[in-house]
């Protein structure tokens, strides 16, 4: 599938970052001039079903690594960095497990990726705890609000923090009729939720450095975790960034941004 994406940056080592769940690159926009800035090439993805990206009725990790994998032959990138958050983080961590960098090196010049960041999500599976987010978004009847408070009115009911509603509420646009939609698949988010949480498939033991980056106040990689972390990274490395929840790179910019620098550097 070809993915819509946002470069910033003309020159330098390319990164790649893919967004997580009801996410699109437009997220990672004040991130990406933030890097560029030291001197690098990024590249924001919209994945599958999700900001500008077509619509599938897939919605799996070896699907969105096979898109992922895509994208850098297209673009011809040699040895990416690859950064993702969330659900981009799971799904850059399946494109590592599926396209190693000897098997790509045998079709061309390029080498599939050079590190890898994963922010705020381990190898692990997690139960799915979207769900009340999507009964509020679908709450939302598209074809009565007259405005984005209109839709935020209803989705409060659901989902009580403002910075979160704002972030879902970015999926609304209008469409070419000027009628409300939604860029996401807001179906196939539905019924493929599960899948969200679900384990890597073909694991192996990935040698590259790699970056997990938590947030000191999410839950999502807990001390525990890192053990199996190491296990399948042996050469990662775990950043906690205080005062940070799940969104680190939205909480908290410009740590995150030093963090994720200092590494790739």
């Amino acid at each position: 599938m070809k993915l819509f994406f946002r470069q910033t940056g003309e020159t330098g080592p390319a990164i790649v970052i893919l967004h997580g769940i009801f996410g699109s690159s437009d997220n990672w926009l004040t991130t990406s001039k933030a890097i560029a800035a030291r001197g690098y090439r990024v590249f924001a993805l919209d994945q599958r079903n999700h900001g500008q990206s077509p619509h599938s009725d897939e919605q799996d990790y070896q699907s969105m690594a096979a898109d992922l994998h895509e994208f850098i032959v297209d673009q011809k990138l040699d040895k990416p960095v690859l950064v993702g958050h969330s659900m981009g983080g799971k799904t850059v961590m399946q494109y590592v497990m599926s396209y190693r960098n000897d098997r790509y090196a045998g079709a061309g010049p390029h080498s599939t990726f050079d590190k890898l960041v994963v922010v705020d999500i381990a190898p692990k599976f997690y139960p799915v705890h979207h769900a009340e987010i999507i009964r509020g978004l679908n709450a939302i009847d598209l074809m009565s609000i007259a405005n984005r408070n209109d839709a935020d009115a209803i989705l409060s009911k659901y989902e009580p923090i403002l910075s979160v509603r704002q972030f879902l509420l970015k999926n609304l646009y209008r469409n070419e009729q000027g009628r409300f939609d939604w860029r996401i698949n807001l179906p196939v988010i539905e019924r493929e939720l599960h899948t969200v949480g679900e384990e890597l498939t073909n694991p192996r033991i990935v040698t590259e450095p790699t970056l997990f980056i938590r947030g000191s106040e999410s839950p999502y990689i807990l001390d525990e975790d890192i053990p199996t972390i190491k296990r399948i990274f042996p050469n990662a490395q775990v950043e906690t960034i205080q005062g940070a929840g799940h969104w680190v790179q939205a909480e908290k910019p410009v740590e995150f941004v030093d963090v994720l620098m200092k590494f790739v550097s």
